[in-house]
């Protein structure tokens, strides 16, 4: 017999805590059922047949229910003594950016003042045992981004560039979230525990994790999904080539992400992971704020720009028409959409390259500039 619970909110943690339940089966079962409730309510015949679970995983997934609803009560009360928000994936207060990924988390924890939403979200990370070429990087990024408005810099509140980055942040009054690897009872590393205060009041710390969980190696790169799917680009300022970093800039171009990277001297082991994003097309160069700006068509459109788009061809309206309808459209979706020859398409495409109207970003994707 399940618990008559009036909010939601117990059904939603109970289900984080159902071992064989993760991000992708748990939206597919939420499509299935309608609500999380209805997930807890179904019996086993009903269960095994909602995405093929089959009897054996779907009598396992009802056995942890009376754990699962007693691991969320005692969440709830943590929650609500230490002033952490729950965001479920169909709240609007929920990373939208995060949400359009497969993958996202079902359920994040919370506690900060920032809006998750904002216009420019920027996720700074690099390697933890940075130099002063990192750290001046990393300054002079941030001080150059001061001031622009809906601007948010997210990173891991790891130690070395995550760490800077959000001390920088906070010195030139940028507001900053970091992802944990943890619950949010605890602060890793310990060192950061009175940055993560003040961070918030000026942005705020985020997890996927209930309290009580450790920050054990598996949940990092757990974590760098978070800070890539939730961000519109992630700059890698200093990393070697086997680093975390690396992971977040990779998994960002998986989800269609502009990713950026500073160059590095070339025998410099600390910037061969940037070195080697760049060479292989996954991230875009910069050397500063301005570069940023200009890789994500974040400067103010000048009175010739915008009449350029009234001056297009009937072809480059084709394609700036679909290239509006989403934040990034592959080559071939854009051939199909517009109905043109292959040769038509490419040399369309360059037209507005040239106009600066159009960037081409890796893997064929096209967005509007």
């Amino acid at each position: 017999m399940l618990p008559d619970y009036q909010d939601p909110l117990y059904y939603r943690l109970a289900l984080t805590f159902i071992k064989d339940i993760g991000p992708c089966r748990a939206r597919v079962l939420l499509s299935h059922f309608g609500n999380v409730e209805a997930i807890f309510k179904a019996n086993v015949k009903e269960l095994k047949f909602a995405d093929g679970l089959g009897e054996t995983l779907a009598r396992r997934i009802k056995e942890q229910t009376n754990d699962a609803f007693a691991a969320a009560e005692k969440e709830l009360n943590f929650m609500q003594k230490h002033n952490v928000q729950a965001l479920w994936i169909e709240d609007e207060q929920y990373p939208q950016r995060l949400k359009s990924c497969q993958d996202a988390p079902m359920l994040l924890f919370y506690k900060g003042n920032a809006n998750l939403n904002e216009t420019k979200m920027v996720a700074v990370v690099g390697t933890r045992k940075y130099t002063d070429y990192g750290d001046r990087l990393c300054n002079d990024l941030i001080e150059g981004l001061k001031g622009e408005d809906g601007m948010i810099i997210v990173s891991g509140l790891a130690h070395g560039i995550d760490t800077v980055a959000h001390k920088y942040a906070l010195k030139h009054d940028l507001p900053t979230v970091g992802v944990l690897g943890h619950g949010l009872d605890r602060i890793y590393p310990s060192s950061n525990k009175n940055l993560a205060k003040d961070m918030e009041q000026h942005g705020g710390i985020l997890a996927e994790f209930p309290s009580g969980t450790l920050p054990d190696k598996t949940n990092f790169p757990m974590r760098n999904r978070i800070v890539a799917g939730m961000s519109d680009v992630t700059i890698v300022v200093e990393s070697d080539i086997t680093g975390g970093a690396l992971i977040t800039a990779r998994i960002a171009a998986s989800y269609n992400r502009d990713v950026a990277a500073f160059p590095g001297r070339v025998h410099d082991t600390k910037s061969s992971g940037c070195n080697e994003l760049i060479r292989t097309n996954i991230a875009a160069m910069i050397t500063g704020a301005n570069d940023l700006r200009e890789l994500m068509g974040w400067q103010k459109k000048s009175a010739v720009q915008r009449q350029l788009f009234l001056n297009l061809s009937p072809d480059e309206q084709k394609v700036i028409d679909v290239l509006k309808t989403k934040d990034s459209v592959h080559a071939d979706e854009l051939l199909h959409l517009t109905e043109m020859t292959s040769s038509q398409l490419a040399s369309t495409l360059l037209m507005l390259e040239m106009q600066e109207l159009v960037k081409a970003l890796p893997g064929k994707y096209y967005r509007i500039n």
